[in-house]
């Protein structure tokens, strides 16, 4: 039930699995419940055992909704500093001040590495944001969204318009439910592109991290279709990312790159970004081949893009030493 409040209020707000160990598909998921999220006086703190030792905290200004959906606990509250914030199981999804860098790269780094895409399954993504960045590509005739909770879709329409307004393209389609299941029964060969934009691999995107999510990501793709999907910090999951990449390697017969970017309110202020092609036309991820027109009416009618361009795009597969080692290694 919604409540809405002037102050800002204790708020137990998720309890995922503390360690970690691998399941049988090859990734190390959390286990055992451990922590809380928390609003105390004032500030939002965000602690997990995801990023043990650490948290990020943000000052409240008002909380302006609360919410439990059947899958998770949902929140949205004023900061002081990167306006509106959407939280979901303790965890912070977007906010009005970064929501750009994220946004913007998971859609383009894929949609610009390939010419002339016209079908898009984006997986998870309910607050509209990736909508927003897909529907910037005219060339795309056909653009699906499988979203498992609706109160996410509704919230951010409601607090978050600016993000949401993909939802308005006459090119989306929403699905609401479960986004392995509606990969499963995706004929072969459907898609140009699929986007996954998951939350941490606990909880219900837990799947989406899994090698049988990844081998049906790769039968809905096209010959040389793309996929790009949220894949954890250089800083703190290293080990999850380890697993992504083995798995993408043995089920990707096109290219497999890591990508990243900063976001300052996500952990560590990055998130990464895996990418790869099924077999078929080659793709180089890191030179784009299908540019932004920014005085095309699809992308001048969503704003103009703040954070992605090219430059931005190839300086993206940039890794620093330490992780550089780790993700070559897992190429061989």
């Amino acid at each position: 039930m919604a409540v809405e409040s002037g102050a800002a209020a204790d708020l137990p707000a998720k309890t995922p699995r503390d360690g970690a160990e691998n399941n049988e598909n090859g990734v190390s998921v959390s286990v055992e419940p451990a922590y809380i999220s928390s609003v105390i006086p004032g500030w939002f703190s965000e602690i997990s055992p995801m990023w043990p030792g650490e948290a990020h905290s943000l000052k409240v200004d008002k909380i302006l909704f609360q919410g439990k959906s059947e899958y998770q606990n949902v929140m949205v509250f004023q900061s002081s500093t990167y306006g509106k914030v959407l939280v979901l199981d303790g965890v912070i999804q977007l906010t009005e001040r970064d929501e750009c860098a994220y946004q913007e790269m998971i859609t383009h780094l894929p949609l610009c590495s390939i010419p002339n895409p016209k079908k898009v399954l984006v997986i998870g993504g309910g607050d509209g944001g990736v909508l927003r960045e897909v529907s910037r590509h005219s060339s795309i005739e056909q653009i699906d969204i499988c979203e498992i909770d609706k109160m996410v879709v509704d919230v951010s329409k409601q607090f978050f318009p600016h993000v949401a307004v993909g939802f308005e393209d006459p090119r989306v389609t929403l699905h609401v439910g479960d986004g392995v299941a509606f990969l499963k029964a995706v004929p072969p060969g459907t898609y140009d592109a699929v986007i996954v934009d998951s939350s941490d691999p606990i909880g219900p995107a837990q799947e989406l991290f899994e090698k049988p999510f990844f081998e049906s990501v790769a039968k809905a793709l096209r010959p040389g279709g793309v996929v790009c999907t949220q894949a954890e910090s250089i800083w703190l999951h290293m080990h999850i990312i380890e697993d992504i990449v083995t798995n993408c390697r043995q089920i990707f017969k096109g290219s497999v790159n890591y990508a990243w970017t900063t976001v300052p309110t996500y952990p560590s202020g990055v998130i990464g970004f895996m990418l790869c092609s099924t077999e078929g036309p080659p793709v180089d991820f890191k030179h784009p081949v299908n540019p932004l027109d920014a005085d095309d009416i699809h992308c001048k009618s969503k704003g103009p893009l703040r954070f992605y361009n090219s430059e931005m795009h190839t300086a993206a597969f940039c890794l620093p030493s330490f992780a550089k080692k780790v993700i070559d290694a897992k190429a061989k």
